[in-house]
């Protein structure tokens, strides 16, 4: 009954895990906005969801230690065991989202930002806010430079089957 009381006593409390959770959505959702700003399959409520998911499974994960950890004597819990089990779930889920014609392969990006989003919920409901804004940042400042590139670099070899097909 202690292990209740205290639970529910945390449970009113205790806003930093509801933090977690708000800060969770609201990175899901420029993560989504992101994609859906390019049209992609997977957008605002996607990555809003599995930011969220992830990092409600990980507060779960983690407090659960706290509340039923003392139960019984000589047990031992893993407060990121469930989160070992978002990475599998992420991977299937990002796995539905590739598909293949020929020799031509989409949503893999997708793919990857599910789990990328995955990761950020993790963090995030872990309580690791600075590094995770600090990897969103990055990623971001990259995935710019990268688009960048690839665009340049598609143009040049546009221009250069323009030039072959022109002779």
């Amino acid at each position: 009954m202690q292990h209740i009381m205290s639970f529910l006593s945390g449970f009113f409390f205790d806003y930093e895990i509801y933090f977690r959770v708000f800060i969770s959505a609201f990175l899901g959702l420029l993560i989504g906005f992101d994609r859906t700003h390019k049209n992609k399959p997977a957008g605002v409520k996607t990555y809003t969801f599995v930011t969220v998911a992830s990092a409600l499974i990980t507060i779960i994960s983690i407090e659960s230690v706290g509340v039923y950890g003392q139960l019984y004597d000589n047990t031992m819990m893993d407060p990121m065991r469930l989160t070992a089990q978002i990475v599998s779930g992420l991977g299937f889920l990002g796995a539905g989202l590739i598909m293949k014609t020929g020799f031509e392969v989409k949503g893999l990006t997708s793919a990857a930002m599910i789990l990328f989003a995955g990761g950020v919920g993790i963090g995030i409901g872990a309580g690791f806010y600075g590094i995770v804004i600090f990897t969103i940042i990055t990623a971001f400042f990259f995935i710019r430079l990268g688009g960048w590139i690839e665009k340049r670099e598609h143009d040049k070899a546009q221009a250069k089957d323009d030039i072959d097909l022109s002779l």
